[in-house]
């Protein structure tokens, strides 16, 4: 039965059939015609279809289905329909500057922006909070949009550029990478996700050792790149740039297998083949140049098969746009791979109006009372785009607290000629999900730089074991040198050579010879660990050798020039040389050098030192270079050291050669053999001088010095056990002076008569020495007396005329006559004249005659005594 209901005043009255009629007919109406009576609201959009990211190719297509389908959705806004008001940037931020002008002061008003592009959404975002507008971005990846002070209303579900970069380090540390570089267009989306990277690589101990920029050309940037052996290359620059760079790695072959560039994964697939008018470069070599390259890209389109808010999968989304874009090729289509986030975004921001309906209408607001001054519905959108947790086409789609969307990250190289899936990358969880299907050119992922090989340079070994044999022999030559001196040492002719002192030479010389072995040894024969201590005998053995063998030789020749040099007064008291006085000079000379050295050792004691050199290209086609490398005994302040003991060591060779010279026309018996020990002084004073600074100056020359300083050593122990040891075998064998009992005592009794011969001989000179001053004393004064006599003649001659004179005028007195025999004589020593006995005989000329009655004066007839009655 039907039920009525009254009628209103005037009209007719409608049944209760009729009104559940009407409602069927309105629910009908509403269904096949949603935007009956449905509010509008304006969203404000700005798509790229040209310039540096052509993504509204793509992208805009992809938000006209989604606003399609929410438009058609009774569970979504079912009170309002979402338009869109779009222009093309061209990702010009002067372009959009105009574009947002009309946008905001043109009718109707805009609820949001939606902008696409970094640098364009960068522009729009800061402006934005000007007009209390809420802006969700599309395409922007750049890293300064996340930032909540400068950009407060910003949301965006294309993941921050800085989402690349965990994704980057961890697959430096996988490949093991250490070593990167970086070229980047000057924009401030590529600026700041180097800045990000860079912070990240610091923290993973990754070095980013070049850093490249260029704003149009990128010639030069690449050159430097090749310049510094740049291998692993992060390049974030935009496609139409990307094109540009690799024309110019085509140019300067900065690819191959020993290169890894990492690009940004948004371009188109075939963006390399595409014809672009601003390079020069072929498609096949563009193909060449970009060939196993990899590229991070966020995930963009969810992996499984998942129906999320739109009740569409991600395939199906994909044939549906494929049917939109009426049969383009998606690779060559601008912003093809961003278009599911430009489809989620469509879906984040109609569900985040749709949940600030209820919280607006308890406020008693309404979405159409929106105007540029409404700061609470700002707000309530704001809150329910923050809160937004979905799924979409694209995956999960929430925001982090800048705003940021969060995503996976998927890898790709491409390999022959087309992009293949080696890899996922979850940064929330740190989770990299491989699939192990990387491809290299060579034999795997090319080195960080050019691989250096260290390699150590050793001694010839040939050099090393000819030099071992000549020591070896010239320490068997110092045991039977020290042998037959000891065994003879008896020998009176042994004696008188100080055979205790030629013993200490023998084995100087032989410590000496034994330190060429340690000399030799290198990291080809001993451990590291035990370098230090063949330092150490190196600079022990050969320190101690040369004091013991040159001490106890500069001690002959010091004592000789000391004793013999003296005055004849000084000499005879130091006649007799005490053995204990020469053994305390090598003691001193010996203490003074194991003091220095204990010193050095203690303060500053040797260790190994590595010295570098250039590095060396290997033969072959090889990416490597080659280190060479080379062990020293060194200190921390070995020069000084050096000085030191050079200086005091260079003195005294300087003073062995002086007394060596000073003292080479002394005999004496009591050190026979100091012209032998002078002689080699001089050999290994000369080699000493040549050899140290030589060894210095090739000191990174492990042959040629170890040559200088080993044969230096050999030939100056050969001279000085030659020249020492010799001619006294050669004597004792030649002259048969044996040791023997018999021999001996008639030695013995040979040697006091020949110290009685040289000792009645020594007294003989002195005798002579003697005479020879009283004779230079008696010229003297003969020299004297002729001047006397010379005068007294003249006196005697100026007297006679005056005489003469007085006979004339007086009468002549008898001139009287002197008898006396003495006042005719002539001066004592002087023979008289039988005709003249005013003129002087010719024997004066020649004094020596005075001494000579029988022809000569022999030694043992002059006597003093014998000479002052000569005088009288």
């Amino acid at each position: 039965m039907a039920v009525s209901r009254p009628s209103q005043p005037g009209g007719r009255r409608i049944t209760v059939g009729q009104t559940v009629i009407l409602a069927s007919l309105t629910l009908l109406l509403s269904w096949s015609c949603p935007a009956l009576g449905k509010k509008k609201l304006y969203i404000g959009a700005l798509f790229p279809m040209s310039g540096g990211w052509p993504g509204g190719q793509a992208c805009l297509p992809s938000a006209q289905m989604a606003l399609d389908l929410v438009n058609k959705r009774r569970d979504i806004l079912p009170e309002y329909q979402l338009e869109l008001i779009y222009y093309d940037s061209m990702c010009d931020p002067g372009e959009a500057t105009k574009l947002l002008y009309d946008l905001l002061y043109t009718e109707p008003i805009k609820i949001v922006l939606m902008p696409g592009c970094s640098s364009v959404s960068t522009l729009v975002a800061e402006a934005a909070r000007m007009w209390n507008l809420i802006v969700l971005s599309y395409g922007s990846s750049s890293p300064a949009l996340s930032n909540r002070q400068r950009f407060p209303t910003f949301f965006r579900t294309h993941p921050s550029a800085t989402l690349h970069n965990p994704t980057r380090v961890q697959l430096f540390q996988k490949w093991k990478w250490t070593k990167i570089a970086t070229i980047q267009q000057t924009t401030e989306v590529f600026t700041s996700t180097l800045d990000d990277l860079e912070t990240r690589t610091k923290e993973a101990g990754i070095e980013i050792s070049v850093r490249q920029s260029f704003l149009t050309d990128p010639a030069p940037a690449v050159k430097n790149l090749k310049r510094q052996d740049a291998r692993i290359i992060v390049g974030l620059f935009y496609e139409t740039e990307a094109r540009k760079v690799f024309c110019e790695v085509y140019k300067e072959k900065l690819y191959g297998k020993k290169y890894v560039w990492f690009l940004i994964g948004w371009y188109a697939d075939n963006w390399f083949k595409i014809k672009d008018p601003s390079i020069n470069c072929t498609m096949e070599q563009m193909t060449e140049a970009v060939e196993g390259h990899v590229t991070t890209e966020i995930v963009m389109l969810n992996p499984e098969t998942v129906r999320g808010a739109s009740n569409l999968t991600s395939q199906e989304f994909l044939n549906q746009l494929m049917s939109k874009l009426g049969g383009k090729n998606p690779e060559e289509t601008g912003g093809f791979q961003e278009a599911p986030l430009a489809y989620d975004a469509v879906w984040a921001l109609a569900l985040a109006l749709n949940k600030t309906v209820g919280p607006l209408k308890a406020k008693g607001r309404r979405l159409e009372d929106f105007n540029y001054n409404t700061h609470d519905i700002t707000a309530e959108i704001y809150r329910a785009l923050n809160t937004s947790s979905f799924e979409g086409v694209s995956g999960h789609v929430v925001f982090d607290a800048q705003g940021s969307r969060m995503a996976w990250t998927l890898i790709e190289q491409l390999q022959g000629g087309s992009y293949k899936k080696i890899g996922y990358y979850d940064s929330t969880k740190g989770n990299l999900s491989w699939y192990g299907n990387d491809k290299w050119i060579g034999s795997g992922p090319p080195a960080d730089q050019t691989m250096v090989i260290e390699e150590f340079r050793f001694l010839s070994q040939r050099l090393f074991v000819s030099v071992s044999v000549f020591a070896g022999l010239g320490i068997l030559l110092g045991i039977v040198c020290l042998t037959f001196n000891i065994y003879n040492r008896n020998v009176r002719y042994i004696q008188n050579s100080q055979p205790y002192l030629n013993n200490m030479t023998a084995v100087g010389c032989m410590m000496s010879l034994a330190a060429v072995f340690p000399l030799g040894l290198d990291g080809h024969h001993i451990h590291r660990k035990q370098f230090p201590v063949v330092c150490q005998f190196r600079l022990w053995l050969l320190g101690l050798g040369f004091s013991v063998a040159y001490g106890s030789m500069f001690t002959k020749i010091w004592w000789v020039h000391t004793v013999f040099t003296k005055k004849e007064e000084k000499k005879d008291k130091r006649k007799h040389l005490e053995p204990w006085k020469l053994y305390a000079t090598v003691g001193v000379l010996l203490i003074i050098d194991v003091l220095s050295l204990i010193i050095w050792q203690i303060v500053d004691p040797l260790h190994i030192t590595v010295e570098k050199f250039v590095r060396e290209a290997p033969k072959g086609d090889l990416d490597v270079l080659i280190q060479p490398l080379l062990e020293h005994c060194s200190s921390q302040k070995m020069n000084t050291w050096l000085g030191v003991v050079y200086g005091y060591k260079g003195l005294l060779l300087l003073l062995g050669i002086f007394l060596a010279y000073e003292t080479k026309s002394i005999s004496t018996e009591k050190i026979n053999d100091h012209r032998a020990v002078g002689m080699a002084i001089y050999n290994v004073s000369v080699l000493c001088m040549i050899t140290a600074p030589v060894t210095m100056i090739l000191s990174s020359q492990q042959d040629a010095s170890f040559a200088f300083a080993s044969l230096a050593i050999v030939f100056s122990v050969y001279i000085t056990l030659v020249v020492l040891f010799v001619p006294k075998m050669r004597r004792l064998i030649t002259r048969g002076e044996w040791q023997s009992d018999t021999q001996e005592t008639m030695k013995t009794q040979g040697s006091s008569t020949n110290n009685n011969d040289e000792e009645k001989s020594r007294q003989l000179e002195r005798e002579n020495q003697e005479l020879q001053k009283i004779i230079q004393e008696k010229e003297e004064r003969v020299s004297e007396l002729r001047n006397q006599l010379v005068e007294r003649q003249a006196l005697r001659s100026r007297r006679r005329p005056s005489a003469a004179n007085q006979n004339n005028s007086t009468p002549l007195l008898p001139i009287p006559t002197n008898n006396d025999p003495k006042s005719l004589a002539p001066p004592p020593g002087y023979p008289s004249s039988p005709s003249d006995n005013h003129t002087m005989p010719p024997s004066f000329s020649n004094s020596s005659n005075l001494y000579q009655p029988d022809g000569k004066i022999n030694r043992n007839n002059c006597h003093t005594s014998r000479l002052q009655l000569l005088y009288k």
